[in-house]
């Protein structure tokens, strides 16, 4: 089997290249080789996998998919995107990456498809800003799509896109709205929801960080290594259980700030809590009211996908995949 992830330079794409590689394979099928690709040149993970490749290529430009495509991978992750903030503050750079990155990777596809019957499996990183508010008090599967960002709305064009390539036979496709991903690993990002992450990892390393929202802002989350999970899950699920309805809302932990704060006092201490500082951003203020506090995931879940109940366990799994299992405040 082959394995093409766009995106591989990302914290998800980087996280699923290692746990292919240590494992070998994807499912029971063993990975013969992996193509990692990303704007930035992705690097090797250690593993079982002897034959990786990684590429800077910057999808949104025109044709840049189609030498990918042409060695025909078995798999493609597509995880490239401009996040959310980044593509409210630049227009043309969310369209360009978001939209015509994906659509010129789907035709690509399609012209190998037309051209040998090639038809692989294609799992895209869609998102829960594909909905917006006015919002029940859980988002049912049923839910329209009205996003009220750029993103939110790239996104959706996306699954749109992905449905309709999947209907005509050009890919097997599946879509997955992640929830936000907590806690990311790294330096902030430009993710507008970043700072659901930076209150917790920057406290935990013993470092200031800011809270731009109130402590009673509710928001759905999974961790790292739940994302991993569905990842791996997308790509090895039997596809016509799923049916015409491709894209995906996966099941997530609800939770507000406040929650947030205090599984942080509960598992790292006062000490760490009081490293928050919080000075209100009216920007991302707009933004996250516009999200999802809730989403019910029953489709999800019936399909296999799986996820923590609670804020003490996605610490946990940070502190553990991260820290070495300790904190540093």
């Amino acid at each position: 089997m082959k394995i093409l992830i766009i995106g591989a330079a990302g914290m998800i794409g980087r996280k699923l290249a290692e746990r292919i590689s240590a494992d070998g394979g994807l499912g029971e099928t063993a990975v013969d080789e992996m193509v990692l690709v990303d704007v930035i040149q992705p690097e090797v993970p250690a593993g079982r996998i002897s034959n990786v490749r990684t590429q800077a290529l910057d999808i949104s430009v025109p044709g840049a998919s189609k030498p990918l495509v042409a060695e025909r991978p078995d798999v493609i992750f597509h995880l490239a995107a401009i996040v959310s903030g980044e593509a409210e503050l630049d227009f043309e750079k969310g369209y360009s990456i978001n939209l015509d990155g994906t659509r010129d990777l789907f035709e690509a596809i399609r012209l190998e498809h037309g051209a040998s019957g090639y038809k692989p499996r294609v799992v895209f990183a869609s998102s829960i800003a594909v909905f917006g508010a006015p919002f029940p008090k859980a988002i049912p599967d049923e839910f329209f799509q009205t996003p009220l960002t750029s993103y939110g709305t790239q996104k959706a064009i996306g699954e749109l896109l992905l449905s309709d390539y999947t209907r005509r036979g050009f890919f097997d496709g599946i879509g997955l709205r992640l929830p936000t991903i907590c806690i990311r690993p790294g330096k902030p990002n430009k993710a507008a929801s970043g700072f659901f992450s930076n209150i917790l990892r920057e406290p935990i390393a013993g470092q200031e960080a800011v809270l731009p929202v109130a402590d009673s802002v509710r928001h759905f989350f999974a961790s790292p290594r739940a994302a991993i999970g569905f990842f791996l899950h997308a790509a090895t699920m039997d596809l016509s259980k799923v049916g015409p309805r491709r894209n995906i809302s996966l099941p997530g932990l609800s939770a507000t700030v406040g929650d947030e704060i205090a599984a942080l006092g509960r598992i790292v201490g006062e000490k760490a809590v009081k490293l928050i500082r919080r000075e209100p951003d009216p920007m991302i203020i707009r933004i996250v009211d516009g999200w999802a506090p809730d989403i019910e995931g029953k489709r999800a879940r019936e399909l296999g996908f799986t996820v923590e109940s609670s804020f003490d366990e996605i610490i946990r799994a940070h502190l553990d995949d991260e820290m070495g299992g300790q904190a540093r405040v």
